[in-house]
């Protein structure tokens, strides 16, 4: 038995197919997958594995870093066009902006780090943004789908709008800003550093997730 933690969006998305297809590959194994809308404590003993955005404050956990996760700004062609495209973080107070409720995220709150040689005098500098809008979600997935309808502009995970941009249904907004990252880790306990159940499933995910990325 491995016992695995995900959150609600990116576990549903992301690591509920991957343990589907570590099942296929090792049956003898049994994953028991929950999400949550929060990570729980480092300290919590309810599972073996847990898959998160930023490493944990808990020194006593192990860390080990899966795939890099920046965090971008789009909308939709249709948002776009009727509303215009904002040229600055201080911008974004006069759009609609679609705001996710999770974590202990200062909700409403959207910090820009501009990027080297794109924002003369400002490089280093960070700008916190109060943002509103009239949607509000606890839900990734909701809230993206919100973006793709055209309600307004959306800061998510680029693993999560990477295709939609492709596609071009959503549009990079600000891309010489950047967002703090949220790279995604597994965590475990020190005791499981042996685990040859734990290790062959996090080497599972961290390889599909660099095949991904590549």
């Amino acid at each position: 038995l491995v016992r695995v933690n995900a959150t609600l969006g990116f576990g549903r998305s992301h690591i509920a197919p991957l343990m589907s297809a570590f099942c296929t590959k090792h049956p003898q194994v049994d994953i028991q997958l929950q999400l949550s809308v929060n990570p729980p404590p480092s300290t919590e003993d309810a599972y073996d594995v847990c898959f998160r955005f930023g490493s944990p404050p808990d020194s006593r956990s192990i860390a080990r870093f899966i795939a890099p996760n920046r965090r971008v700004l789009v909308a939709s062609p249709k948002y776009l066009k009727k509303f215009g495209r904002p040229k600055s973080p201080e911008e974004l107070r006069h759009h609609n902006c679609i705001g996710i409720r999770q974590g202990d995220e200062a909700y409403g709150l959207w910090r820009f780090t501009p990027s080297k040689g794109k924002t003369k005098g400002l490089v280093g500098r960070t700008l916190g943004v109060k943002v509103r809008g009239n949607l509000t979600t606890n839900d990734g997935g909701v809230a993206v789908a919100w973006a793709l309808d055209g309600h307004g502009i959306l800061l998510r995970a680029e693993w999560d709008v990477r295709k939609y941009i492709k596609a071009k249904r959503l549009i990079e907004v600000l891309p010489n800003y950047a967002s703090p990252d949220a790279d995604i880790y597994a965590i475990y306990a020190e005791r499981h550093r042996t685990s040859l159940r734990v290790k062959a499933l996090v080497d599972f995910v961290a390889a599909a997730f660099k095949k991904e990325g590549d």
